[in-house]
């Protein structure tokens, strides 16, 4: 299970850099959050995947969860939730501003 997880967080890594690197802003948004679920994953994958009881004492419980990642990843969740739509909404500011989403055509070159 942990393979499959890593190799999928390797696939959203992948498809993340390749729109990083386009030129429409959209895009770049959908760069980020992929990579943002991809991290996401490597830090559940890394926290072992193991299932157990809660993580509240009791007795007979040989095998406890770690709630360690789990609380990692909510945390994540959140701030990678802020940084998706504070990009959105100034992707659509700049939209409207300059009537265009496209890179090149937004960083004002006076050569072309």
């Amino acid at each position: 299970m942990e393979i499959i997880m890593s190799i999928l967080s390797g696939v959203l890594f992948t498809t993340g850099v390749y729109n990083l690197l386009q030129k429409q802003l959209l895009r770049i948004i959908i760069g980020t959050a992929l990579i943002s679920h991809g991290a996401h994953l490597f830090i559940l994958t890394m926290g072992k995947l193991k299932r157990g009881a809660p993580p509240i004492l009791e007795y007979h419980v040989d095998q406890y969860t770690d709630p360690l990642p789990q609380a990692l990843i909510l945390t994540s969740i959140v701030i990678s939730f802020g940084v998706t739509s504070l990009l959105l909404v100034l992707a659509y500011r700049a939209a409207k501003e300059n009537e265009t989403d496209n890179m090149d055509l937004l960083r004002g070159n006076e050569n072309e």
